[in-house]
């Protein structure tokens, strides 16, 4: 019902700065039905919430004021800005989307992309 891909991994250096961006394609609702989250996962490590859109942003601590989530209705398309990168931003980010309300819970999503990878060197 809901396809997700993501674009605009890469290699940076610390300090540097990323864009990524998901198109969303959804057969059922519309796009500005599902609320929108961008989630990462490091080798050895589980998923980690990065942040979500609704009607309202949400961020992990570890990304507020670097990062920035944004939507765009006429593209469907969610894109995150990421400023002032740091090594410990490497990971796969993953775009997901969910019906309802914003949520951190990598579980309260049923739709994923296949992930882009982010490194960001010393």
């Amino acid at each position: 019902q809901v396809q997700l891909a993501e674009s605009g991994g890469g290699l940076v250096q610390a300090g540097g700065s990323l864009r990524l961006s998901c198109s969303c394609a959804a057969s059922r609702y519309t796009f500005s039905t599902y609320t929108m989250g961008w989630f990462r996962q490091a080798p050895g490590k589980e998923r980690e919430f990065v942040a979500a859109i609704s009607g309202r942003t949400s961020y992990a601590d570890s990304v507020k004021g670097r990062f920035t989530i944004s939507r765009d209705g006429t593209k469907n398309t969610v894109d995150l800005q990421m400023n002032s990168l740091k090594p410990e931003d490497s990971a796969v980010y993953f775009c997901a989307a969910r019906l309802f309300s914003i949520s951190s819970a990598s579980r309260d999503y049923g739709y994923w992309g296949q992930g882009t990878q982010v490194t960001v060197s010393s």
